[in-house]
């Protein structure tokens, strides 16, 4: 194969991911520059310094001996859910078809070239939940979801670009995998997925169980399954500015404030009723430039849009029957943690839980940045906290938000 664009190629079978990764127990990334296995001995700054929205690169055993986390049955179980996000995508008869779940029924698993997608597999299931944490060295506030791909032979969703970065791990058979750095990303009309009219691949591979192929946003490729097999992919937020701003429109609209009522004293006769006057767009103008936003404004939009729920997620509204005593009593042995459903992000004072902001003061800062950070409070943590936050861990552990326990066990291979 002839590498037309070359990039890294990084060899990597020594380390295991237990003794460079975090766990299951939550633990907040050590971005202490050690070189990771998962990233191809290389460290996290050396990644973002001259990979991360810059070039391709290849890691070979990114996560050695690495199986899947969800057989075939499970997965497929999952996509029959209407609380998970799935869709079938085929090219039956020289022909794109693309199905939205939930899917109740599938293709023969002997049928060629359809594959099976399911969103956010991490808010369902505790190891895919620690496997994306394990990319923690990115910010929460960038990781997206963990969706897994299952395809038949031949199976893919044709050449296509994503908005996005990504990292794609092959979890289960062999994936062909053909990409390049086209700037001519127009797509083919008439079918349901944005399919890329002029592929053009610069070079090509084949991915086994382990490897790992990071792509930066607007990388044209295609991956085509050769044999059963299963991708996992690791993305990221990206909101285009456009949807930034409509939201945040929306979200200053609950914070203006502009007192008073349109007058017009020295109003005069008009021979054009139906025009609107220089005078009137005038004194509107002068009252809108009034409108203004401070930093602490765009920290405080930018916290509660981030860490809002997507519209699938439900949180476990089973009754808890702890009392306020109760559940402080159980905290304080068996600590705390939070839902893999949860986005909790803060930023100075502010801190904001699944769409939710509040100030807080400096003691209740840190013991609430901690828990964000770690996704998990021990039981000595917890003791230190204040009765305010008390009362929020009580009221978020009502809501689902929020559970007793600690994440113990590792994510192992």
């Amino acid at each position: 194969m002839a590498a037309i664009i070359p990039f890294a190629l990084w060899p990597c079978d020594s380390c295991a991911l237990a003794g460079t990764l975090a766990t299951l127990t939550g633990t907040a990334y050590n971005v202490d520059m050690k070189k990771l296995t998962l990233l191809g001995d290389i460290t996290p700054e050396q990644f973002l310094r001259d990979y991360w929205h810059k070039k391709p690169l290849l890691i070979r055993q990114a996560i050695p001996g690495f199986k899947p986390l969800l057989d075939r049955t499970e997965l497929f179980a999952l996509a029959a859910r209407a609380d998970v996000e799935s869709r079938l995508v085929s090219y039956f008869d020289e022909q794109w078809k693309m199905q939205n779940g939930p899917l109740t029924k599938l293709p023969s698993l002997k049928k060629k070239q359809w594959t099976m997608l399911v969103q956010g597999v991490n808010l369902h299931d505790d190891a895919a939940d620690a496997l994306l944490r394990n990319f923690r060295f990115l910010p929460d506030a960038r990781l997206d979801d963990l969706m897994i791909s299952y395809a038949s032979e031949a199976g893919g969703v044709g050449p296509h670009f994503d908005s996005y970065d990504v990292f794609l791990l092959q979890a289960q058979g062999q994936r062909q995998w053909r990409i390049g750095a086209q700037k001519d990303l127009s797509l083919v009309e008439g079918v349901p997925l944005k399919i890329l009219a002029d592929f053009k691949a610069e070079e090509e591979f084949i991915l086994e169980p382990g490897d790992m192929l990071y792509l930066p946003p607007h990388y044209a490729h295609d991956g085509v399954a050769l044999g059963e097999c299963m991708t996992y992919s690791i993305g990221f937020r990206a909101p285009s500015y456009q949807e930034l701003g409509e939201a945040f429109l929306q979200f200053m609209g609950d914070s203006i404030d502009l007192p008073g009522r349109y007058e017009d004293r020295d109003l005069v006769p008009t021979t054009h009723a139906a025009e609107i006057s220089k005078a009137m767009l005038a004194r509107v103008a002068e009252q809108l430039q009034k409108v203004s936003f401070t930093e602490d404004d765009i920290a405080i939009f930018l916290g509660e849009y981030l860490s809002e729920p997507k519209a699938s997620v439900a949180f476990d509204e089973r009754v808890r029957d702890l009392s306020p005593a109760k559940f402080s009593e159980s905290a304080l042995k068996k600590g705390v943690k939070l839902s893999r459903k949860t986005q909790m992000l803060y930023r100075g004072k502010h801190v904001f839980i699944n769409g939710e902001s509040f100030s807080v003061s400096v003691k209740d800062r840190k013991s609430l940045s901690l828990l964000a950070d770690e996704r998990q409070l021990d039981g000595s943590a917890v003791a230190e906290v204040s009765i305010d936050v008390m009362e929020a861990l009580y009221t978020w552990y009502q809501d689902g938000w929020l559970k007793l326990g600690q994440n113990a066990a590792k994510f192992s291979l």
